[in-house]
C-alpha cells in the first residue's frame, strides 16, 4: 500500500479512476447499462476509455466474459462492432435486449399496450420458488404480465422488464436484494430507509415502473448509438465455441473467482422465463470457493479460454488485448501471464471506490458470504 496519497495517486492511471462525485451513480447507469441490475460489472467509462485507446472506429472487438454486456454497448456507441460470448442464458437475454436495433414506434407501441394491460391474471400455477418467495398478489401479477409477453414483437424486451419487477417484488428486505437466503415474511427494521418496512404484498407497481424506464433507457442509447454497427450475442461457453468471423481485439472483465455466483444472483429469472440453467459451466463460481484447488481449476480455464485457435483472433503481434483485471486481494491470485502464452506490453492501475464484488450489508460493506 502506498505510504501517502500523493505516492498512491503517482501509480494509478489517473485517466482511469473516478471518485463517486466525479462519477456519481447515473453516470455509471446510463442509459442501456440500468435496464437491469448486475452484480460486478463494468463502468462504462472505463471501457469507453479503453475502447479509444486501443481500437478505432469500425473495428471489431471480442468479449469473451461479458456479462450483461457492457464492452458491446459501449462498443456500439464508440462506433465499433462487437461480439459477446456468455455461457449464462440471462446475461445473454440482457446483452442482447440492450443492443438490439429497434423500430421506436413499434416498440413504443407494445410497451405502452401492455402496460395498460398490467394486473391481468393468468390460469398459470405458481412453482414453488414463486410461492416461496412472492407474495400470492405479487405472484398472480407477475405471472399475468408473463402471460401477456408473446403477443408482442418486442418479447424479450418484456422479459428483461418482467425479471426485473420480479427482483424488486421477492420477499426480502430493501438492502438484501442480491442474495437474499431466506424470505422475508414479517415487518422488519429496514437499515436502508431508518424505518420499519414490511414485507412487499405486489409487482404491479414494479411492471408500471419498470416498463416505462425500459422504454426511456432503449430509446436514450437509439440516440447515442453509431448507425451501421452491430453486436452479435454468444449463448455458449467460450472454451468449446468456434467464434465466428476475426476480431481486432478483446477486452474483457474476467469473472471473480470465488465470489461471485453469476446464474444464482438472477434465480427468480430463471425460474419466470424457463432459461436454461448452466451453471456447472461457470467459471470460478462463488460455489466453488477460493480454496488452491478451486484457483488452480480458474487459472486452467483461464488458460484454455486463451490458447484459442488463431482462428478467434488475426495474428498480427499488435492484436490489442486489454483485460481489465480487478484490483483486488482476488484478482492478485489470477493466473500468471507466461503461463497464459500472454505478453505484456503495458500496465495500467486505477483505483477502486468500491470493490464490486463487497456487498452492502445492514451495517455497511461485508464480504461474500461463505
Amino acid at each position: 500500500m502506498a505510504p501517502t496519497q500523493d505516492a498512491l495517486y503517482a501509480e494509478i492511471d489517473l485517466a482511469l479512476s473516478w471518485s463517486e462525485r466525479d462519477l456519481p451513480e447515473r453516470e455509471r447507469t446510463k442509459h442501456v447499462h440500468r435496464l437491469h441490475p448486475y452484480l460486478g460489472k463494468f463502468i462504462p467509462q472505463l471501457v469507453e476509455i479503453l475502447l479509444a485507446r486501443y481500437f478505432r472506429p469500425g473495428q471489431h472487438v471480442l468479449d469473451p466474459f461479458a456479462g450483461s454486456g457492457t464492452t458491446l454497448v459501449q462498443a456500439l456507441e464508440s462506433g465499433l462492432d462487437a461480439t459477446g460470448v456468455d455461457v449464462a442464458a440471462f446475461n445473454c437475454l440482457l446483452m442482447d435486449v440492450k443492443t438490439r436495433s429497434y423500430n421506436p414506434f413499434v416498440l413504443e407501441q407494445e410497451l405502452r399496450a401492455i402496460h395498460a394491460r398490467i394486473g391481468e391474471t393468468s390460469a398459470d400455477r405458481p412453482s414453488a420458488y414463486v410461492r416461496r418467495w412472492f407474495a400470492p398478489q405479487a405472484a398472480r401479477e407477475l405471472l399475468g404480465f408473463r402471460a401477456l409477453i408473446d403477443d408482442y414483437e418486442h418479447a424479450d424486451a418484456l422479459r428483461v422488464v418482467l425479471a426485473r419487477a420480479a427482483r424488486s417484488a421477492r420477499r426480502t428486505t430493501h438492502f438484501d436484494l442480491e442474495f437474499p437466503r431466506e424470505p422475508q415474511l414479517e415487518p422488519y427494521w429496514c437499515h436502508k430507509h431508518r424505518r420499519e418496512c414490511r414485507p412487499v404484498e405486489t409487482a404491479s407497481q414494479f411492471l408500471r415502473r419498470y416498463t416505462l424506464d425500459t422504454l426511456a433507457r432503449l430509446r436514450a442509447f437509439s440516440r447515442v448509438r453509431a448507425r451501421r454497427r452491430v453486436a452479435s450475442v454468444i449463448h455458449g461457453d467460450v472454451r468449446e465455441e468456434q467464434l465466428p468471423g476475426r476480431y481486432d481485439g478483446v477486452l474483457t472483465s474476467p469473472p471473480y473467482p470465488g465470489l461471485i455466483d453469476y446464474h444464482e444472483q438472477h434465480r427468480y429469472a430463471y425460474e419466470l422465463l424457463g432459461l436454461d440453467d448452466r451453471r456447472e459451466l461457470e467459471v470460478g463460481a462463488a460455489a466453488a470457493g477460493n480454496s488452491r484447488a478451486a484457483l488452480a481449476a480458474y487459472s486452467e480455464a483461464d488458460r484454455d479460454r486463451r490458447q484459442r485457435p488463431p482462428r478467434a483472433l488475426p495474428g498480427d503481434p499488435g492484436t490489442r488485448r486489454p483485460s481489465a483485471r480487478r484490483t483486488s486481494a482476488s484478482s492478485r491470485k489470477s493466473p500468471d501471464r507466461q503461463a497464459c502464452g500472454r505478453v505484456l506490453r503495458g500496465r495500467a492501475d486505477r483505483a477502486l471506490n468500491r470493490l464490486a464484488q463487497e456487498r452492502t450489508s445492514a451495517y455497511g460493506r461485508s464480504p461474500a458470504p461463505a
